[in-house]
């Protein structure tokens, strides 16, 4: 039961990051969708023990790619569904609790906390460019060989 609450909350906060952004309204669904499967696969990593900074990076991927068929599918910039669906990854509480550590004088721990919250943002960004990466390797055209003919017309 906490995992179909945490997929609600992840799609109404991906849609309503989808409104703060300023996502056509036709498309705040798929918003919210992107958003929420980047949850499961980062609740499910989570689940299974692996880390969180390779859970955020898997997490990041999967919404990196399903951005890029929803782009290519809607006709809309890719960014629409990208930023929207990251919204529930970002670690804004751990952070949050660094800057607490900071201003309590426990530097141990916010340390801890900064460097933890510095790895999650990081692996969110790999995860993205590596998505990126990948969807250019794939849509890569084979580059023709040119005649000889059209060589000297230059």
């Amino acid at each position: 039961m906490d995992l179909i609450y945490q997929l609600i909350t992840s799609l109404i906060a991906s849609a309503a990051f989808g409104f703060i952004f300023n996502s056509p309204a036709k498309l705040l669904p798929q918003c919210g969708f992107i958003g929420m499967l980047g949850w499961l696969v980062y609740y499910i990593g989570m689940q299974l023990g692996i880390d969180v900074v390779i859970s955020s990076l898997a997490a990041a991927f999967l919404v990196s790619v399903i951005s890029q068929l929803f782009s290519r599918l809607y006709k809309s910039p890719i960014i629409v569904f990208s930023v929207a669906g990251i919204i529930p990854l970002v670690p804004g509480g751990l952070a949050y609790d660094a800057m607490r550590n900071v201003v309590e004088d426990q530097y141990d721990t916010a340390v801890q906390l900064a460097v933890k919250a510095f790895m999650i943002s990081g692996a969110i960004a790999i995860g993205l460019i590596f998505s990126e990466v990948v969807n250019r390797m794939i849509a890569r055209k084979p580059v023709r060989k040119e005649t000889e003919n059209s060589n000297e017309s230059l």
